[in-house]
């Protein structure tokens, strides 16, 4: 990109002062134009929105499930999860349908969309007409100049004075709505780690603040050489789950880990992935972390290990159930496939529901190949008339092709696994070259010491039925086996 009064910034060159001035000028009018981009998604959202319920209602589709797939069209359109898509949409109608003003001023540019925002969320409390007085009161024609200067602090406060001089009752009755709204929730952070948030009312909050660091305070005093927050998250975890001071690291969990052997157990240098074990999702993590987690748990007992394994082309294995639902073991490892996340494009949240990609109706299979993991609403809209979905590969991955009602195509692949080279069982040799091998472990079974030896003993060569759950019509000849024993 050519800058104005320069040809090649990245060279350090000089630029004049007129030059600069005039970069500045751009990123004004850029984020203008930003804004009203903006404004023009939002009304194509509504309209798509608009058109899309009344194809559905002349359909005779029910109204609770009308404009259902709306959200994730939007969401891919825009590249982002369904959920964002779903609150682009309410917030666009808004602007659109009751706050001109606002949806003026983002037209123009003054405003941001984050800011618009905040203008639709701090008043949704609100009547319409008195939505409509703050509304002009701010973005009115007579008050763009303000607005332009005004800080966002300053704005939402503006917003909650007018909103309880208007309807002081409205106020009080959303502060009773938002304490009944309390709760703690657990969302992924950096290198392995989790945000836990507790929205309580405020005098609770600060209250268990205070205490928790006054305590790590007199701890820090006593010649503790933690710093104050690592001993208030310490803290926190000891008394939430019941653990004497200095053993909040062993909490009862169950870990699902998606990691080759070579990297538990041999010292291998892959990564392992943690798949939905938590609310957080799923996390990548280096292969000591991933030992190191192994041996604690092992050196407490307080932690079950449940280890994973793919083949050497990443690929997770299961048979084909008869059953309508997916049976729990299955379920485990399509969500185990998905790294815990919700397999539609550009949506992060965890996994809820365990789908036929095909659908069961349409004689679509309770198998690996044609299941998916899905958050709800992913789930609720591919079921609006229009959408379809059919199975793929993609570099050897398992991927879904998503067709919406208007013919955009959208391709979800996989996550790539961990995928280990070939470790072969003691005594045995690896695959033949081009050969894949359908397993990477040989399976063994044992018994408890009243039952003693098992003897395998010799069979002749014979054709036999193949069992029950074979293939009907097809036989195969059994070959002698050794004389082996298996001791405990």
């Amino acid at each position: 990109m050519i800058l104005p009064g320069a040809t090649d910034i990245g060279s350090g060159a000089l630029a004049s002062s007129a030059a600069q001035a005039e970069w500045v000028d751009l990123l004004g009018e850029l984020e203008a134009v930003k804004n009203a981009i903006t404004a023009t998604q939002a009304r194509l959202a509504v309209a798509l929105d608009e058109a899309t319920r009344a194809d559905e209602a002349a359909q005779s589709i029910r109204a609770e499930r009308r404009g259902r797939g709306v959200p994730n069209q939007v969401g891919a359109a825009l590249r982002t999860s369904p959920h964002a898509g779903a609150g682009f949409v309410s917030t666009s109608r808004v602007w659109v349908t009751q706050m001109p003003h606002t949806f003026a001023a983002l037209q123009a540019g003054v405003l941001s969309p984050w800011r618009a925002t905040l203008l639709v969320r701090e008043t949704s409390h609100l009547s319409l007409e008195h939505r409509a007085l703050i509304d002009e009161e701010i973005c009115g024609p007579a008050h763009l100049a303000e607005l332009a200067r005004m800080g966002t602090r300053r704005l939402v406060a503006r917003i909650k004075e007018l909103a309880a001089r208007l309807d002081v009752h409205a106020c009080v009755k959303r502060n009773a709505k938002a304490v009944s709204e309390r709760r703690v929730s657990v969302r992924p952070a950096p290198d392995l780690m989790v945000y836990l948030t507790a929205l309580v009312p405020m005098a609770q909050g600060v209250q268990a603040y205070t205490q928790l660091k006054t305590h790590a305070e007199a701890t820090k005093a006593g010649g503790d050489e933690r710093g104050t927050g690592q001993i208030m998250a310490d803290t926190l975890v000891e008394r939430l789950t019941g653990r004497e001071p200095g053993r909040a690291e062993d909490v009862p969990v169950t870990i699902n880990l998606l990691v080759s052997d070579e990297t538990l157990l041999a010292g291998g240098n892959q990564p392992g992935v943690i798949t939905e074990g938590a609310p957080s999702g799923a996390g990548v993590i280096p292969a000591p972390v991933a030992r190191n987690l192994a041996a604690h748990a092992i050196d407490t007992d307080t932690s079950w290990l449940r280890s994973i394994y793919v083949n050497p082309h990443g690929r997770l294995l299961a048979t084909t159930s008869t059953s309508r639902f997916h049976p729990q073991g299955l379920a485990a490892l399509l969500r185990a496939r998905e790294q815990g996340i919700c397999a539609t494009t550009w949506c992060d949240a965890p996994i809820r529901h365990t789908d036929h990609v095909i659908p069961h109706s349409e004689g679509g299979s309770t198998s690996l190949d044609n299941g998916q993991g899905l958050c709800a609403r992913c789930n609720h809209a591919k079921q609006s008339p229009g959408w379809q979905q059919k199975t793929a590969q993609v570099g050897g991955r398992h991927a879904v092709e998503t067709i919406t009602p208007t013919g955009h195509t959208y391709v979800s692949v996989a996550p790539t696994p961990p995928t280990p080279a070939w470790t072969p069982a003691v005594g045995m040799t690896g695959p033949a070259p081009g050969r894949t091998p359908r397993s990477r472990y040989s399976i063994g079974c044992y018994t408890t010491p009243a039952h003693g030896a098992i003897a395998y003993r010799p069979s002749p060569p014979s054709r036999q039925p193949r069992p029950a759950h074979g293939p009907p019509g097809r036989a195969r000849a059994h070959s002698p086996r050794f004389d082996l024993s298996w001791t405990h």
